[in-house]
């Protein structure tokens, strides 16, 4: 995959994971990372579950886990802080123009 490729595959997911032609593994890692980051509470066995039924095992479910926390814990603190973006840092994600890419 070239870099083009690369950046066009992870702006797809950045703007719509879940039209993104994600491996059965990644799009169950993305569910749960989704589910952990906007409904904690609810979550349940069977969502360790569905991951170990892709293939997951738990020190991989764990390693996710403490990545997924970490971002959520650091978004929150900067997003409480005020804190910008560093200017190197491209801007991606919902409400970007698809057909542009990485916007500076």
């Amino acid at each position: 995959m070239g870099k083009s490729e690369g950046d066009a595959f992870v702006h797809q997911i950045v703007s719509d994971w879940t039209k993104a032609p994600l491996s059965r593994e990644d799009r169950a890692l993305c569910e749960y990372a989704v589910k952990l980051t906007r409904m904690a509470a609810p979550m349940s066995r069977d969502d360790l579950a569905r991951l170990r039924g892709v293939g997951f095992d738990d020190r991989a479910i764990h390693d996710a886990t403490q990545v997924i926390g970490f971002f959520n814990y650091i978004t929150r603190v900067a997003d409480g802080l005020g804190v910008e973006p560093e200017t190197f840092i491209e801007r991606w994600g919902p409400g970007e123009d698809a057909a542009a890419g990485p916007q500076g």
